[in-house]
């Protein structure tokens, strides 16, 4: 396809959402109010989500899957002379599958949504929030200056706020002012670090710093902006010890705000370690590697044992919060793989964002069927003689369930294995100059990791599932799986099956970017 019909389409993926946040908030047409106004700004949530989502297909289709290292439907606008802002946009084997990922998820969350709205104020504003950070996150993955970046990283999280704030449950209000507190706090920092390599580098053009022979930047400047940068992305990926307000932002956030919270905008920032400070920070991010290495597997212990406390019967753990700190454990490992600065181990990373989205996502939904059933997350209450016996009482349910289970603790075949083997190869033998006792320390402990996670996960299965010995027999049946939920967990299915056997589909997408980024090695 002609690359200016490409850039016209990736211009149209970002600004159409925007568009959409305003047309929400404006009064239906004549004639296309249906049977009310909430139904047809939801159905207008829907439509521009589905369009976004079309878009972005059409982008993957023209791609030229031959040049996946080269920015194509490239845009670039001199906005700001004075500072040399541009509004540079584009779209390279990187980033393409972030796009495809966040429309794709934010379609299934509208189309839910449509049928099963949360409870809170008016789906005006609900619709206007959930494109508008979709916006934001689009942006964030598709521009390609430092100023533009760090404003679509911000975007994201007033709608985030809001939608935690004012259509989540049980304490709500606290959790998205503790999410809002670190991110901005991590924010600033993160700003800092951006100013500086543009100010030392003299351009703020992401391409620009990326493509030179040799980092333009002294090493002392390079090791304070990985510092500065590093922090803020580690608090959004979320990175332990930064990570302490993921699990708060899930329990209170409603269904689609967790499905969006884990699916994209945690991947905003093993992004912005990728995009940004592997090829422009070479030398700081081998200085800090072995660090960041660390922190990741103590995440993953971290995670897994925390997610084992919860599914302990009697212990009073909430099955939303245990997803959630599932994720500890699972972006660990997309920290490792970075933190290897090898081809294998980076490629391993941005295989297992995307399928921590897809996985992840499914479980949220998941979850968030179980409470609208039950009004309750509680995994003793699921599991007690009045409890869930999904595999009795809603057998496809249970099914979906035990999928998502297996999908998340890696089980070849499916998404979920191939991300964690990459990293763990790439950690097995990580770059020249890196402590290579170190990282098979820290392969070791990862692996460990592994065996955690299906503990838990498998536990989970065998009390939602089956219940606990004394479930009452013959227990009248649930309402199983219906339409609406369906159509917006299938294609997560699929995906999931697809990506774990044919895994070449994105491997052969990320890898030459990587590749490029790393320095052609």
């Amino acid at each position: 396809m002609n690359d200016t019909v490409l850039q016209y389409v990736l211009a149209a993926v970002v600004v159409l959402p925007l568009l959409g946040a305003v047309g929400a908030l404006l009064p239906p047409p004549p004639g296309l109010k249906g049977k009310s106004p909430d139904q047809a700004v939801l159905r207008h949530g829907v439509t521009v989500t589905g369009l976004v989502l079309a878009l972005t297909v059409v982008l993957a289709a023209g791609f030229d899957h031959g040049r996946p290292a080269t920015m194509q439907a490239t845009t670039d606008i001199n906005w700001i002379p004075a500072l040399g802002i541009h509004l540079h946009l584009g779209v390279d084997g990187i980033s393409l599958p972030l796009l495809v990922l966040t429309a794709l998820l934010t379609f299934l969350c509208a189309l839910y949504s449509y049928f099963k709205m949360p409870a809170g104020p008016s789906p005006k504003a609900f619709v206007a929030l959930l494109l508008l950070l979709e916006s934001g996150t689009l942006a964030t993955f598709a521009v390609l200056d430092l100023v533009l970046f760090f404003l679509a990283f911000e975007t994201v999280l007033i709608p985030m706020y809001f939608l935690i704030a004012r259509w989540g449950g049980e304490n709500r209000e606290k959790s998205a002012l503790r999410f809002i507190l670190y991110t901005l706090l991590g924010s600033v920092v993160m700003l800092l670090g951006l100013l500086l390599i543009g100010v030392k580098a003299g351009t703020f053009d992401m391409v620009a710093l990326a493509t030179d022979n040799a980092s333009p930047l002294s090493h002392s400047t390079q090791l304070i902006a990985v510092l500065a940068i590093g922090i803020g992305l580690a608090v959004k990926a979320p990175m332990w010890p930064l990570h302490s307000w993921l699990p708060d932002a899930h329990t209170a956030a409603p269904t689609v705000g967790s499905v969006l919270l884990a699916g994209v905008l945690l991947k905003m920032g093993t992004y912005g370690f990728v995009r940004i400070l592997l090829p422009v920070a070479p030398d700081g991010m081998r200085t800090f590697a072995p660090y960041l290495a660390a922190f990741a597997v103590v995440g993953i212990i971290y995670g897994s044992l925390a997610c084992l406390a919860l599914a302990r019967s009697g212990s009073g753990g909430d099955l939303k919060r245990l997803i959630a700190y599932s994720s500890v454990g699972h972006m660990g490992f997309v920290l490792l793989g970075i933190a290897t600065l090898t081809p294998t181990g980076v490629n391993g990373a941005l295989f297992a964002n995307i399928a921590h989205g897809l996985i992840t996502g499914l479980l949220f939904f998941l979850v968030g069927a179980l409470k609208d059933r039950y009004g309750t997350t509680d995994l003793d209450g699921l599991a007690g003689r009045t409890g869930a016996a999904l595999y009795g009482r809603a057998p496809r349910m249970g099914g979906l369930l035990a999928f998502a289970a297996v999908a998340s603790l890696g089980l070849p075949g499916l998404a979920g294995f191939w991300g964690e083997m990459l990293a763990m190869f790439g950690s097995f033998k990580p770059a020249a100059g890196l402590d290579r006792g170190a990282y098979l320390t820290f392969t070791a402990i990862a692996a460990f990791g592994t065996l955690l996670t299906a503990a838990y996960l498998l536990v989970v299965v065998r009390r939602v599932c089956m219940g606990d010995r004394d479930t009452v027999t013959g227990a009248p049946a649930l309402a199983d799986v219906r339409g609406y939920e369906f159509a917006a967990w299938t294609p997560l299915v699929a995906l999931t099956v697809l990506a774990g056997l044919w895994p070449a589909v994105l491997l052969g997408l990320t890898d030459p970017a990587v590749r490029s980024l790393l320095g052609g090695s």
